[in-house]
């Protein structure tokens, strides 16, 4: 890379974050999927003759509404900072190839 004021970016790092990312949001599909469906709590499993028997079953419905709450969040965050680096990439990608046309 060049003389005075010019400056590189490395396309090969920014790749890596992309398909990084994209990992990651695959396996955290993934995992929201499980914290949806594999944290069933079935009547009568906690016992039934006791006054708290409801209130537990209230409070495992609202913890698991709020992990997978979380859950999306984080999974809405990564994709979009996946997007937005590939577009970076793409973008110097783009000036790349017109400085070697020149």
């Amino acid at each position: 890379m060049g003389g005075k004021g010019e400056y590189g970016v490395d396309l090969d790092a920014l790749e890596d974050v992309v398909r990084d990312l994209n990992k990651v949001l695959k396996q955290m599909g993934d995992e929201t999927s499980t914290a949806e469906s594999s944290t069933y709590l079935p009547k009568g499993s906690l016992g039934d003759n006791f006054t708290e028997v409801s209130e537990l079953y209230g409070a495992h419905t609202k913890v698991k509404a709020d992990i997978n709450k979380m859950m999306k969040r984080v999974e809405g965050l990564v994709d979009t900072f996946g997007k937005k680096s590939a577009k970076v990439r793409d973008a110097y990608q783009d000036a790349e190839a017109d400085n070697t046309m020149k």
